[in-house]
């Protein structure tokens, strides 16, 4: 275990030009300050700025000189508890700000905006110490909503103290990226953010405990007695979401970024990793037993939604969870054999689902590797249940809408789809091993198509938010269309000893609702993967306008290894559009590598995800059973061609140029 470089600010008394009084959050540094150094103990180094210490510039001074001293293996944290202020966004900042505003710390002198914040923490990232922000304040996890709350209640919140400009965009790393396999690769290091609010919301402080606290430091800092040493950030801040929303339920904590395997799984504080580690996390919360994915995610609601259930990954615990009552973003759960621990977050996984598992039918020229597929597929569940994803069924009368076909011969097995069109290359089908990669491929495969088939069905959210692809050179022009197909196709129009002139587009989405909706921009490959990082989850405000890669160009491409005259990819777009944050994780896959170690825990891709379904007939469960409800939540896919035309000229350097350069 590394040094912690722990910087704590908190400001109660404002001067009365900048922003009016609080109580609790001196209170929060300090209690934020024993417990570092109860769990860092000689490794902890501690800067506190209090009250009017707590200047822009000196905030920033800290940041760069006390946290900088952070390295490889070290842990630097930046604690803020105070006021947060939105500002007008304006210019080059509204390609990063779809709601139109800007956010900021409130210093005891002024603000301290996020995007200046975000550089400099950054900057200590990038020297290699893992990098924290904890953040209690207004819209600290990026428009404004009225709030219902107690009287009795503080708000962290600052009007704005003048009408003036927000400052210059910083200057960005972010470029042009190809929404391919590629764009999943290398990124430079980031902070992760564990944030008090949601963007549209505020932050409250109350008596917790005897004394004033903000309701998010209190929680998480419970959050992180509870679970103990080796917890990972993702579990805190589940935990303290849930204790968050049992307290009030106008305030929502929000991590970022969230994917998976990255800093957000890494202990907290540092320290070796313990226990099993989960896509999809149990807590309780103000309804009860909830888990952090619904509807969206591919659930089945209404009746039959008690057909899902869930399992503990780890199997510590024993039992199962059965739910009763699926939303849009999380599912209401009933433990069944176990009583967990209210106090504690628990991972967990699909073992059960209400849909119908993808139908797989094996031909094989010998029983024993027909058997061997068989076995494989019936202990590929958690625990070593029978798989919810995958069942054998070789009568055509039995098949599902997903259908594959196994064929083995000569100790190979080929996966056909439905019509006998090849889904993957031959593969090795000789021992078991070879049989649990096999299934491993099937699974990912059905994980895919019920992600690219997920609908939510009719929704009031349908024309809310519409999405536009144009070429990068014309910005001005109008949006690409949909050919006979209905796929939008981008060609490469030339080549040269610099390499291939890839199509550049720019792709925006238009909430025209009149209040502020999140939005998801995914990308599916035809090499089996799916991403999110196009869009990975944001808010965009009313008339507002979001932009893929902040505005950046988006690169489409064919991947390299097939890169010639006459080769074409395909991706499907998917947009999902909400009216609360949803967890991103379930929409994330890598490409399908038949050739990844078989086994649980392969680190490219965790075998315990989300197994989508199709839509279901989205029945609110108080309703007769012959009334349809609009779903609250929309999705819809727009399919993408990226060709290398087959008569394409490769010209010498200087014979032309690459568009949007």
């Amino acid at each position: 275990m590394g040094h912690i470089h722990a910087l704590l600010v908190g400001v109660n008394s404002y001067p009365p030009d900048i922003a009016g009084g609080l109580t609790g959050c001196v209170n929060d540094i300090d209690a934020a300050r024993r417990l570092i150094e109860e769990r860092g103990g000689g490794a902890a180094r501690v800067l506190t700025l209090a009250e009017a210490e707590a200047t822009t510039a000196a905030v920033e001074a800290a940041i760069t000189d006390f946290m900088g001293q952070a390295g490889e293996g070290d842990t630097a944290l930046f604690w803020f508890s105070g006021h947060g202020r939105q500002l007008p966004a304006s210019g080059a900042d509204l390609l990063l700000e779809a709601t139109g505003m800007n956010q900021a710390l409130v210093c005891y002198d002024g603000d301290l905006l996020d995007k200046r914040l975000g550089t400099l923490l950054d900057g200590v990232a990038a020297r290699g110490a893992e990098t924290v922000a904890v953040l209690d304040c207004c819209f600290s996890g990026g428009a404004t909503r009225n709030a219902d709350t107690a009287p009795d209640l503080t708000v962290r919140y600052a009007p704005p103290r003048s009408r003036r400009e927000p400052s210059p965009r910083l200057p960005g790393t972010r470029h042009g990226a190809q929404s391919r396999d590629a764009a999943t690769g290398a990124r430079p290091q980031r902070h992760l953010l564990l944030a008090a609010t949601r963007l549209d919301q505020y932050a409250y402080e109350d008596w917790c405990g005897g004394r004033r606290h903000g309701i998010f430091t209190h929680s998480l800092l419970e959050a992180v007695r509870a679970a103990g040493p080796g917890v990972s950030y993702r579990q805190l801040l589940v935990a303290a979401d849930a204790r968050v929303r049992r307290a009030v339920r106008s305030q929502q904590p929000v991590l970022q970024p969230a994917g998976t395997g990255g800093a957000a799984d890494r202990p907290f504080l540092g320290g070796p990793v313990t226990g099993a580690a989960g896509d999809h996390l149990l807590r309780y919360g103000p309804a009860g037993w909830e888990v952090d994915c619904g509807a969206v995610h591919g659930l089945r609601t209404g009746q039959g939604a008690e057909g899902t259930e869930f399992a503990p990954v780890d199997g510590a615990d024993g039992g199962l969870l059965r739910a009763h009552t699926v939303l849009a973003e999380r599912t209401l759960a009933e433990p069944v054999g176990w009583t967990p621990d209210r106090a504690r977050v628990y991972p967990v996984a699909v073992s059960a689902l209400a849909s119908p598992p993808a139908a797989v039918s094996i031909r094989a020229d010998a029983t024993d590797r027909a058997a061997l597929l068989r076995e494989a597929i019936a202990g590929h569940g958690s625990g070593g249940r029978p798989s919810p994803l995958l069942r054998v069924a070789d009568d055509p009368q039995n098949w599902s809408a997903l259908h594959v076909q196994a064929v083995v011969q000569n100790g190979t097995v080929r996966l056909l789809s439905r019509d006998g069109t090849p889904l993957l290359g031959s593969l090795p089908l000789v021992g078991p091993a070879d049989a649990r990669r096999v299934v491993d491929c099937l699974a990912h495969l059905a994980h895919w198509h019920r992600l690219r088939e997920l609908g939510s069905g009719p929704s009031v959210l349908d024309t809310s938010v519409s999405l536009e692809i144009v070429p990068w050179h014309c910005p001005a022009g109008p949006a690409l269309a949909p050919d006979g197909s209905g796929e939008i196709v981008c060609s490469y129009d030339g080549w040269d000893d610099r390499g291939p002139h890839r199509p550049l587009v720019s792709i925006r989405l238009h909430n025209r609702a009149r209040r502020p909706l999140w939005c998801l921009l995914l990308d599916l490959t035809d090499s089996y993967a799916a991403h999110p990082l196009l869009f990975p989850g944001h808010w965009i405000g009313p008339g507002g306008t979001g932009f893929a890669l902040d505005g950046a160009a988006v690169e489409l491409s064919v991947p390299s290894a097939r890169e010639e005259p006459g080769a074409e990819a395909r991706d499907w777009l998917k947009l999902v559009v909400a009216e609360s944050e949803l967890n991103t994780l379930p929409f994330c896959l890598d490409p399908c590598d038949p050739s990844r170690p078989e086994g649980r825990g392969a680190a490219a891709e965790p075998s315990e995800v989300l197994r989508f379904g199709p839509p279901s007939s989205h029945r609110d469960l108080g309703r007769p059973s012959g009334t349809a409800a609009l779903a609250r939540w929309a999705v819809r896919t727009i399919p993408l061609r990226t060709r290398i035309p087959a008569g394409i000229r490769v010209r010498p350097a200087g014979d032309g140029h690459r568009p949007g350069t």
